[in-house]
């Protein structure tokens, strides 16, 4: 048995919402990350669940979640620079110590 629309919108949902939860009360740069990789593949299922629904015979929700796997392995890897930096420079990669970064 295939999983129709709302139950795919529904874990789509429910991913965004623990990708929201998670960077807005996590200290850690690293689970902050995750959280905002949860988001983006939250996105991505939503751009294939209506490709092959609403559009079947178009390809463009494809080349959007094709795209933002792009957009997020940049961001992944600038990020991981970042916190990496971060760890060398105050031993630490709690959001906080960031604050120090600014000036």
């Amino acid at each position: 048995m295939q999983p129709g629309l709302y139950h795919i919108l529904f874990i789509s949902t429910v991913l965004f919402f623990i990708g929201v939860f998670g960077f807005f009360t996590r200290r850690n740069l690293v689970t902050m990350l995750m959280s905002i990789e949860l988001i983006l593949n939250s996105v991505n299922l939503n751009f294939i669940t209506f490709n092959k629904y609403v559009w079947p015979n178009k390809l463009d929700g494809l080349f959007f979640t094709i795209f933002v796997i792009a957009i997020a392995a940049a961001e992944a890897a600038v990020a991981i620079a970042i916190i990496i930096n971060l760890y060398r420079t105050h031993q630490s990669i709690d959001v906080e110590n960031a604050e120090e970064m600014k000036f």
